[in-house]
């Protein structure tokens, strides 16, 4: 298991499934599993019984974890999707991900 080039906040874009070409962002990372949250994708039906949250119970919509592999990060400064290196900055000596289109450091 590598080291995961989506983080929590980021912006992607989805390459497959029914949400493909969606925009969202991400929720949650499940880094066990490779996969993650992101908002109004991959969207499924939950039956829920009644509860003191939704006292009706019924049907809920709820995002459902994709696969890392089918997701591709927006790159915050062309707005494009772009894949993802890591390398180390050279003034603080941390490890910082950088955009393989353009070149430029991500956050």
């Amino acid at each position: 298991m590598g080291k995961l080039k989506i983080k929590k906040e980021d912006t992607v874009l989805v390459l497959a499934g029914t949400s493909k070409g969606s925009k969202g962002k991400v929720v949650k990372v499940i880094p066990n599993e490779n996969r993650a949250i992101v908002e109004g994708v991959n969207m499924v039906s939950k039956h829920t019984k009644p509860n003191a949250a939704n006292p009706q119970g019924g049907i809920v919509k709820q995002e459902s974890p994709i696969h890392i592999s089918n997701l591709k990060l927006v790159d915050p400064s062309s707005g494009n999707a772009t894949r993802v290196g890591r390398k180390r900055d050279e003034k603080t000596g941390k490890i910082v991900r950088f955009s393989k289109t353009t070149k430029e450091v991500i956050k």
